[in-house]
């Protein structure tokens, strides 16, 4: 499978700068669907990228969620998912390690794991920093360099 973009590129989009909009926190309240809630925003970072924040947690485990970062890669329809921190609500396997758990657990892209023919961000690491779904927002906002605006009140979320 052909690599969309190598670590040393994630590792890039990862550290650019983000700001939040000043609404983000009401922004990103989530919003009935058919089986779960969800909400997206669009983020433009301070290098010219475009990033979409994607949010889900269904309506019946409230531990079955995903906070998704995604890079939208120019001149095309594809997102690529650089970050996804996920819910303990299924085992997940690295299938190249062959290491399978069942926790709280958050995803990232590798250009070994494209290589393989896998999904970009199918590799996770497990986590004790979150243990819910407003958590998981912090935890992401805090790991790829978002700014909080101006005006807030110093909670990320």
């Amino acid at each position: 499978m052909a690599i969309q973009l190598t670590d040393a590129e994630i590792i890039s989009l990862l550290s650019e700068p983000k700001a939040l909009p000043s609404d983000y926190q009401s922004r990103l309240q989530l919003r009935a669907k058919t089986g779960h809630k969800e909400r997206e925003l669009g983020i433009a970072g301070a290098g010219g990228s475009e990033f979409q924040i994607i949010v889900r947690q269904s309506v019946f485990n409230p531990l079955d969620f995903s906070v998704i970062l995604g890079y939208s890669i120019p001149k095309s329809s594809v997102l690529f998912r650089l970050r996804r921190y996920n819910g303990r609500s299924h085992e997940h396997t690295n299938r190249i390690e062959g290491i399978t758990f069942y926790d709280f657990h958050i995803h990232t892209a590798t250009e070994r794991y494209q290589e393989a023919g896998y999904a970009e961000e199918h590799y996770a690491e497990t986590t004790d920093r979150f243990a819910d779904l407003g958590g998981a927002i912090q935890c992401m906002l805090q790991d790829c360099a978002f700014e909080l605006p101006s005006d807030s009140q110093g909670s990320l979320f």
